[in-house]
């Protein structure tokens, strides 16, 4: 995940829960549940990229037992 992709997602994060809070506060329900969408869908996009570069440091740290 690049620098530009991480702006992205906290961006999403904090634009859902502002729509999610303007939500609440009006009594919009659909703003709510879009707001809590556009935020876990940013959550779930960031927690993913960091699964992947865990997965790929274990696999080098795996790779490198094994060679040594």
């Amino acid at each position: 995940m690049d620098i530009g992709d991480k702006a992205k997602n906290k961006a999403d994060q904090a634009g859902g829960k502002v729509k999610e809070v303007v939500g609440k506060l009006t009594d919009d329900e659909e703003l709510e549940a879009k707001g809590r969408l556009q935020h876990d869908k940013a959550t779930l996009a960031e927690d993913a990229d960091k699964l992947a570069k865990n997965v790929k440091d274990a696999a080098g740290h795996i790779k490198d037992a094994f060679t040594k």
